[in-house]
């Protein structure tokens, strides 16, 4: 691990990702989380003020320098938090053993999000909710091109984030029927494509 991403990234993640724009989202995901809850992307805790009705928290995220920062919000918190310093590739849980998988931001920066989504689909309970907010690919397609054209410099200095995945058709192809899901352009900024909603297994 290079200089940038031991000792600057994590804080700057941490300050792009707490700000108004984005935490309005966050009571609506975190609220609808129920029981023992795996968190992919976990980062620096932000979610961790608006869980309500959950048991256990797993955060997974394969920083430590992260998941120090989110070690004061998680001393506010009720319930017991575990850190598994892991990439949602190889998510190290039992199968159905998880009853709400949440991600906000996360799937952009996986450097395979279809192997992650599977990860995810395995350790969810039967009936298991997979709840989620991400920006990716615009419909329009002259934001498109140009979210194409950034993507390297994205990469490069936002820890892998891909500004164009199709984050509604990788859920779909992983296995997941969409419950319900709001895309929607958020108004600061003209490259976030946002795509909020909730998914479960689809049956056989």
């Amino acid at each position: 691990m290079n200089f940038y991403n031991k000792y600057i990234l994590p804080k700057f993640l941490n300050f792009v990702l707490d700000k108004t724009k984005m935490n309005k989202h966050r009571p609506d995901i975190a609220n609808q989380a129920t029981g023992v809850v795996l968190e992919i992307g976990f980062g620096s805790g932000l979610n961790l003020p608006y869980y309500k009705n959950i048991t256990k928290l797993y955060a997974l995220d394969p920083s430590q320098g992260l998941y120090d920062i989110a070690k004061k919000r998680i001393e506010q918190v009720n319930f017991q938090v575990e850190h598994i310093q892991a990439s949602a590739e190889k998510i190290p849980l039992a199968d159905n053993s998880i009853d709400t998988v949440v991600s906000t931001w996360t799937l952009c920066s996986i450097s395979n999000p279809n192997l992650a989504l599977k990860e995810v689909l395995r350790i969810l309970k039967p009936g298991g909710k997979f709840i989620f907010i991400e920006h990716g690919k615009s419909p329009r397609p002259f934001i498109a091109k140009i979210q194409k054209i950034i993507n390297p410099i994205s990469k490069c200095i936002a820890g892998g984030c891909h500004q164009d995945r199709e984050i509604d058709k990788l859920i779909n192809e992983a296995g997941f029927e969409i419950q319900k899901i709001e895309k929607f352009q958020e108004k600061s900024n003209p490259f976030a494509f946002m795509y909020k909603g909730v998914a479960v297994a689809k049956k056989l």
